[in-house]
């Protein structure tokens, strides 16, 4: 009894950790993350991303039950207690002309649990970043004026912006028949967006004042996507997997405040002078899209599998004010796949290790002086088993993923970033939550 009760407050403990960590979640360098709600972030775990973000027609990827978010029907494959926790990281450098800037993020990437509610079926929830927003630059501009001696007014637009969004899901996924499964995950958005649009002038003008608008966007709603796939065994050791998934359309509400404001710059900072206008408690409903997912791959099983995903969403309806934001549609598509020498291996680990590689493109919904805004990306890692428990009731996994792409292209007015992407997740199955005859 004491053994099954510290694994609830393990549970919940870290649950309640990660929830903190990911709502506060770092951010990023991307100019890219002004439009829409930032960049998204797709239910990937490690797994799914050292493959290339592959995950619609992905049941199970070995001995191990991983859980895959991305298709709540592959929740019908797990039979033990799958934990999973992970870290990432993030480097990036920006490119522009002939300046360059690099960042470093870290932060908390994802927790889920996933239990099996019967032979066929289990429950899962967890948290993940569905978004991340982090921006700062400026453009010069001249604003067609000239002083009295001659010199040309010269402003400096100055963007900037920082918070995200994060995904607090549960779902629950089962078989029907021999071959079909079927799953759904509810989650709840949630998060914060902040940002700033200035105007500050190189010298100080009779009639010119620096100005600002900050806004503060609150937002929060309700999300359904279902899943289906069909696995067919081929041969004895071989398997077919099919699948789809569709997001429903949703409305997120935000509630957003708008300051605006005349402020002076020094050396060392800036502060605010006087207040132009605070409006507060603006409400508007944001349209998410409806969104299609499908997936297919082949495998034998503890051996190797292969596949592919094509996914697909149109973003046009997107508003996060009452202000047009010009969005497009996203299509996306991965290949990769996983390769285990010899899951029966003794004497040689090497020949355990889940050897994982993949490639990724998304056509993102952002467009910038009519160029459309690719990301491109390939996915590799290893998944490293550990010892098992004494008793071989407990399996644990060490699960590490790295991504290198870039997003956008270096063109005049455009900026390029070149992205180096890491996580690294802790899998456990265990026998956890199941009724013990003996305390």
């Amino acid at each position: 009894m004491i053994r099954k009760t510290k694994k609830y407050i393990l549970a919940i403990a870290l649950l309640a950790t990660s929830w903190s960590s990911v709502k506060a979640q770092g951010t990023i360098n991307s100019p890219y993350s002004k439009f829409g709600v930032g960049n998204l972030q797709g239910t990937y775990l490690p797994q799914n991303t050292s493959m290339g973000n592959l995950a619609y027609g992905i049941s199970t990827t070995g001995v191990y039950n991983n859980i895959n978010i991305a298709n709540p029907a592959s929740y019908s494959q797990i039979r033990l207690t799958a934990f999973d926790v992970g870290i990432g990281g993030n480097i990036q450098t920006l490119k522009r002309d002939n300046l360059s800037e690099n960042s470093f993020n870290a932060n908390l990437s994802h927790l889920a649990i996933a239990i099996p509610v019967s032979k066929k079926s289990a429950l899962s929830f967890g948290i993940l970043p569905y978004s991340v927003l982090g921006y700062s630059f400026r453009q010069s501009v001249d604003v067609g004026q000239e002083t009295t001696s001659g010199d040309a007014i010269i402003a400096d637009h100055v963007y900037k912006g920082e918070g995200g969004l994060s995904r607090a899901y549960i779902g629950y996924g089962f078989g029907v028949g021999k071959n079909f499964n079927f799953g759904f995950n509810a989650s709840y958005i949630f998060g914060n967006l902040k940002e700033s649009t200035a105007i500050e002038y190189h010298g100080r003008y009779i009639g010119f004042y620096n100005s600002k608008k900050d806004i503060n966007n609150s937002i929060g709603g309700l999300v359904f996507d279902l899943g289906f796939q069909y696995v067919a065994p081929i041969g004895e050791k071989s398997r077919l997997t099919i699948g789809y998934t569709t997001g429903l359309k949703s409305k997120l509400n935000n509630n957003y405040n708008t300051l605006t404001s005349e402020y002076v710059v020094t050396s060392s900072s800036d502060y605010r002078t006087d207040t132009v206008r605070y409006v507060e408690d603006n409400e508007h409903k944001v349209n998410l899209p409806m969104n299609h997912n499908f997936g297919i791959s082949f495998g034998k099983v503890n051996k190797w599998l292969i596949g592919a995903d094509f996914r697909m969403a149109d973003w046009s309806d997107f508003r996060l004010t009452n202000a047009p934001e010009n969005l497009g549609k996203t299509m996306g598509f991965s290949f990769g796949g996983q390769i285990v020498p010899n899951i029966n291996a003794v004497t040689n680990y090497l020949a355990l290790i889940d050897y994982r590689l993949g490639v990724n493109y998304d056509k993102t919904y952002v467009k910038v002086n009519g160029t459309d805004i690719d990301k491109k990306s390939i996915g590799f890692g290893m998944g490293f088993p550990l010892v098992a428990s004494t008793n071989r009731s407990a399996f644990y996994k060490i699960n590490f993923a790295a991504e290198i792409g870039q997003r956008g292209v270096l063109k005049p007015g455009l900026v390029k970033e070149n992205f180096y992407n890491f996580s690294l997740g802790f899998t456990i199955n265990d026998r956890w939550f199941q009724k013990y005859k003996y305390d």
